[in-house]
């Protein structure tokens, strides 16, 4: 059973979001917050799972939360809601630990979707946001050099970074790469392990930061 967290200053939106997950076999409500001191206080209570988070908040927006919560409960996943996908708010996110992103117009199926691969430690991004986010990171000038990390990255291995920085699924990379999916999951596999990285979103983060990806 997944547990989920749902944290929205709209209580119409919480009730909404409630039904929905609650209505899905295999998940259940274990709490809701209002603002981000809430969530951080439910995510300590609660142990969810998965945790829906809103953007902007009274008290402490949903970044600063995103934040709070990775860095004390590192197994807790974190799911952006956002209505706007060029909300600079989103890749400030990212970079706080939010395991995936979604715009609150998406689809219920969707959504349900995504819960349950955040909470199987897959990254996420919302079609309409990955290329406008990869966009973003490749103009940002917030790039650290980690050229030590991607030493240590085969050849093939960067080249499966560099196209999981592109915006591909796997399915993509096993087209692309002509090999299988489980050979595909290998390479995710090992880069997570060589770049210590949460999952696919902070992947991407490394990769445009590192400079692997020219702006």
């Amino acid at each position: 059973m997944i547990r989920v967290l749902i944290v929205d200053d709209q209580a119409l939106l919480r009730g909404s979001f409630r039904a929905l997950v609650d209505n899905e076999p295999g998940m259940t409500v274990v709490g809701e917050a209002a603002t981000g001191t809430e969530a951080v206080e439910r995510a300590a209570a609660d142990q969810p799972d998965v945790v829906l988070m809103d953007v902007q908040m009274p008290d402490m927006d949903g970044i600063e939360a995103t934040q709070r919560i990775c860095a004390a409960q590192p197994a807790v996943r974190v799911l952006i809601l956002t209505m706007f996908d060029l909300d600079a708010h989103v890749y400030g996110a990212l970079r706080a630990g939010a395991a995936g992103f979604l715009l609150k117009d998406t689809q219920p199926a969707e959504l349900c979707n995504a819960i349950r691969v955040v909470a199987a430690g897959e990254g996420l991004l919302g079609p309409t946001i990955t290329r406008k986010l990869i966009t973003e990171f490749a103009r940002t000038p917030h790039r650290q050099p980690l050229s030590r990390q991607l030493e240590v990255l085969t050849e093939r291995e960067r080249e499966v970074l560099t196209l999981i920085a592109r915006g591909l699924s796997n399915d993509d990379l096993a087209c692309d790469l002509h090999l299988s999916k489980g050979t595909v999951k290998t390479y995710v596999g090992r880069l997570l392990t060589k770049l210590d990285a949460r999952d696919r979103a902070q992947l991407v983060i490394i990769a445009y930061e590192s400079g692997l990806i020219p702006r």
